[in-house]
């Protein structure tokens, strides 16, 4: 019999939880870092068009609270890397930051547009950047001013940050609405993506330093990265995060420090609307465009391997969680589906199947 390099077919795939209670489109889901003191236990965060970001159970998808404040569409929300805030980017022309133990607004960051991107650094959990359709890239500097405490019982009143108090970056170096921000291990790096175009900026100059031009609209750029305790040198990427982005029909992939070293590219047959990358597994999964099946493709041969279906809009965003043990697709269908990718009993899985509940509200 002649021998075949195809890869193995993967294993029957687990039901995954649905995650409801947004009434709009989902445009991005994250996840929280380990949960210090906890191996195990770590939180992700949804934006919304209704305007309402969520904080659920990384692992279970179940409820934990909603953010109310926001007058507009929510575009992003991300953990702080401590977690102990949330911050949210809103077509209210604001960014929040939020106490995620308490739901309780601490920062408006007051812009005079729409902002559709935020960012914090890798491991400071004081400083934000934005940016959106001012297309002006600015970073905050949330320790400059704290929020009032009050007797107890009482809510914290918010502090208020207008945008000449920020440290702007690049002026006048973006010419469409700023979409992604992602902050580089290397703490002097940011990145944006804007339009056809990525960008390179040094944070000590003020400038950017690299400009990429894709291979189309920029639909989804994100770091994706493991806790420590689950990283390794095997890992893709040596053990480091690596930049992954959609743009066209091309998926991108840069590794290192500075997320400036390109790892790979790769043109399907078919539009992208989101990306996220298995570090360990050595596979990607994109979001069709149009369509609404999540695709599985393997690192080393780019064959399709898997599709998961069960959306009935767009896949918007991919977020692996931190000990890559599940995947999570937000969508234009308003839910949340989590994707069991590992081995054995996890979370709600028992025995590859979904149970004690669906993620549901």
């Amino acid at each position: 019999m002649a021998e075949t390099n195809a890869p193995p077919k993967p294993a029957a795939q687990a039901v995954p939880l649905t995650c409801h209670g947004h009434s709009r489109p989902v445009p991005h889901i994250s996840f929280s870092g380990l949960e210090k003191g906890e191996s195990d236990a770590y939180w992700m965060i949804s934006a919304c068009k209704d305007g309402n970001p969520m904080l659920r159970n990384g692992q279970t998808g179940d409820w934990i609270g909603t953010f109310l404040g926001h007058k507009g569409a929510v575009w992003q929300a991300k953990l702080s890397p401590d977690a102990a805030t949330a911050a949210t980017a809103s077509a209210d022309f604001t960014a929040k930051v939020w106490d995620t133990h308490s739901g309780e607004l601490l920062y408006v960051l007051q812009h005079d547009h729409i902002v559709r991107a935020i960012a914090y650094p890798f491991d400071n959990s004081s400083m934000l950047a934005t940016g959106g359709f001012e297309k002006k890239l600015r970073i905050f500097d949330l320790q400059e001013v704290k929020p009032v405490e009050q007797a107890e019982g009482q809510p914290v009143v918010p502090v208020t940050i207008n945008t000449p108090t920020a440290f702007e970056i690049g002026e006048g170096t973006h010419k469409d609405n700023i979409k992604f921000i992602v902050w580089a291990l290397d703490p002097n790096r940011l990145i944006t993506a804007s339009g056809d175009t990525l960008r390179w900026f040094d944070l000590p100059s003020r400038s950017c330093i690299r400009e990429t031009k894709l291979d189309g609209e920029i639909k989804s750029c994100e770091l994706v990265f493991l806790a420590p305790q689950h990283s390794s040198p095997t890992d893709l990427g040596g053990g480091l995060p690596v930049l992954a982005v959609a743009a066209g029909k091309t998926v991108y992939f840069w590794g290192g420090e500075q997320a400036d070293t390109e790892l790979k590219r790769k043109t399907l047959s078919h539009g992208i609307a989101s990306v996220g990358l298995d570090l360990k597994g050595k596979k990607y999964v994109v979001g069709e465009e149009p369509g609404t099946w999540a695709r599985l493709y393997d690192w080393e041969t780019d064959t399709e391997i898997d599709i998961n279906k069960g959306h009935h809009g767009p896949i918007w965003s991919i977020a692996f969680s931190p000990d890559n043990n599940l995947y999570a697709t937000g969508s234009e269908d308003g839910t949340i589906k989590m994707w069991k990718n590992c081995e054995g009993p996890y979370g709600l899985w028992r025995n590859g199947v979904a149970g004690g509940g669906s993620g549901a509200d």
